[in-house]
């Protein structure tokens, strides 16, 4: 029984060694609101650089509810863009909103296949 359990663990830390980090992460930058019905945000993408990633970007009102989306789809990053060899790359997406917005940002990110 102790040689099983043993064994489960080991196994465990394997899988979770092996999955290692997010193969996509995000970092909200900046937040503007141009008009009542338009805001841009402004966040920074870490990934393969070969790679593309879709990421969805929201705005929120005072109670944080969603008032804008939108999905925008990052791809492989080009000769000498970003940092870290292309890695981690600036983006700037302008959303329309159905109201008033108060703060925006990623909501989540993933690799596309």
């Amino acid at each position: 029984m102790i040689a099983v359990l043993a064994a489960a663990v080991l196994l465990a830390g394997f899988f979770a060694l092996k999955q290692g980090s997010p193969a996509v992460s995000s970092k909200d930058v900046g937040f503007d609101v141009s008009d009542p019905y338009r805001a841009t945000v402004d966040f920074q993408v870490t990934k393969d650089p070969e790679a593309t990633a879709q990421c969805a970007v929201q705005a929120l009102n005072e109670t944080y509810a969603i008032v804008g989306w939108k999905i925008a789809t990052i791809g492989p990053a080009g000769e000498g863009e970003g940092n870290d060899g292309g890695r981690t790359t600036a983006h700037r997406i302008q959303l329309r909103t159905e109201s008033p917005s108060v703060s925006g940002g990623v909501n989540a990110c993933w690799i596309t296949e």
